[in-house]
Parts: structure tokens; C-alpha cells; sequence
């Protein structure tokens, strides 16, 4: 479980076949405290289980599962990636709950800068609608933003300059695919009510 809260920014410094899926070395410094084999951490909103450390690195294994719902089929070394370790009970909650499993890929479909902020749209599979409400919590990269508008099939959230500059928000432009997990509590309810 995950808050949505980016601890740091990683860079990708390797990237290896493993059958359909991929290995993946992750250089950092900040989330070393602590991190060990087995841990789970997440990559622009991954959640991935570290197989290996050596140093400031760690290694993951996406599978081909992941790398058809999620961003990290187009990893490439070099890339840089929003960072989480996961959250410990009795810690503060400061984003909202994200458990890392990704629910599909968006696209930005523009970036508007206003005077004290920007305007983050993101285009998403209609399907999905049911999940967003304006006011709510949807998790982009990893980051736990807020629903500042929806429309059929895209949202929008305000990006303040801080979270731009931690994260790698900053670095999206048009086109640009993103993962993306809709609030967990909407997904229960829906299942119960429809479902049943």
C-alpha cells in the first residue's frame, strides 16, 4: 500500500529482456533507508518487488502482465521515474490510498499554464468514467492528485509548482502516456452495488 506521496525521483540504468518480461535496474538515493530484498516500491505508480540491491541500485522484475497495463513496457535507460516506498502503518496518511496496481494508461492531452499552477487533462478509456468524480483522488505517475474536473472521457487535475518540480510531472508533455489508478474505495463500491 501506497500513499501517492513521491519520495524522489530514480533513474533507469538498465533495462534487460527476461523472457516476455523485463528486468529493471533502478539507480536513487533518498528510499535507501531501510529497503531490502522482498520490499515493495513504487515506479511511476508500480508497485514492483525488489529481487536484488547493489549499492544506490535495485533491481525489479515486471512481468508481461504489468508491461501490457502499465508504462513500464516503454522504460528505456536513462529514463527517470517517480519513486514510493511503501507506506508503514501508524504513519501519517498524506496522499490517499493507492495499492500500486495500475488500472490502465492514459494520455495527456494538454498542459495549460495558468499564473500560479497548471492545468493537468488526461485522456483515459471511457470505461473508467465511473471511478472519477470532481473532489476525488486518482493517482497519476504514482502521484496522488485531485480531481479538479471531469468531462466523458477526461480529467483534470492542478498541478502546483511544488509537486512539478519533485516529481515527474514536470517532465510530461502532450501525448505523453501516464499510468494511472482510479480511487480504490470507488472500485469496492461499485462492485457491491452493481455487482450484487
Amino acid at each position: 500500500m501506497f500513499t501517492g506521496l513521491i519520495e524522489e525521483i530514480g533513474k533507469i540504468v538498465a533495462v534487460r529482456h527476461l523472457g516476455g518480461g523485463k528486468r529493471i535496474t533502478v539507480e536513487c538515493t533518498k528510499i535507501f533507508d531501510g529497503l531490502k530484498i522482498d520490499d515493495s516500491v513504487a515506479l511511476g505508480g508500480v508497485c514492483q518487488t525488489i529481487v536484488a540491491i547493489s549499492g544506490r541500485r535495485f533491481d525489479v522484475e515486471a512481468v508481461e502482465e504489468t508491461l501490457r497495463k502499465t508504462t513500464l513496457s516503454g522504460v528505456r535507460t536513462g529514463s527517470r521515474i517517480n519513486l514510493e516506498r511503501a507506506a508503514k502503518l501508524g504513519d501519517r496518511m498524506g496522499g490517499h490510498l493507492v495499492q500500486g496496481h495500475v488500472d490502465c494508461t492514459g494520455r495527456i492531452s494538454s498542459i495549460i499554464q495558468e499564473s500560479a499552477g497548471w492545468q493537468l487533462w488526461v485522456e483515459f478509456p471511457i470505461g473508467f468514467s465511473k471511478f472519477l468524480i470532481s473532489a476525488g483522488s486518482v493517482c497519476v505517475d504514482g502521484v496522488s492528485l485531485t480531481v479538479a474536473r471531469v468531462e466523458r472521457d477526461r480529467f483534470m487535475c492542478a498541478i502546483i509548482p511544488h509537486t512539478r518540480s519533485v516529481t515527474t510531472l514536470g517532465e510530461l508533455k502532450t501525448g505523453s502516456k501516464v499510468n494511472l489508478e482510479f480511487d480504490l474505495i470507488g472500485k469496492y463500491v461499485e462492485k457491491m452495488i452493481i455487482h450484487n
